[in-house]
């Protein structure tokens, strides 16, 4: 996220800049700040939601770029991603989103 950025127009940024999509629908999921989450050091991930028409293509930081079904992602997951799918896929049965931390 760049100063003056929104979290929204960053990660719509990003989208592209990593996979060349640009992005609709564009809407907040969660956020996961849970310290231990990265072990190089504190960090906050901001997960969305939305579609992105067209075929991925890695750019920037990305060598590669996929599509996957988040019932069977690629392994191995990283971080708390494995947390961040599992909150996806029961949103998707359930409209229930994560429950808030403190």
């Amino acid at each position: 996220m760049d100063v003056g950025e929104t979290v929204e127009h960053a990660a719509a940024r990003e989208a592209f800049e990593e996979t060349g999509l640009h992005v609709r629908n564009l809407t907040q999921f969660a956020a996961y700040s849970d310290p231990r989450r990265d072990p190089r050091g504190h960090t906050v991930a901001v997960a969305f939601t939305c579609s992105a028409p067209g075929t991925p293509k890695g750019g920037d930081d990305a060598a590669l770029a996929e599509v996957f079904d988040p019932a069977r992602p690629p392994r191995p997951l990283v971080f708390d991603h494995k947390k961040i799918l599992k909150d996806y896929r029961r949103w998707l049965r359930t409209g229930q989103r994560p429950a808030r931390t403190s």
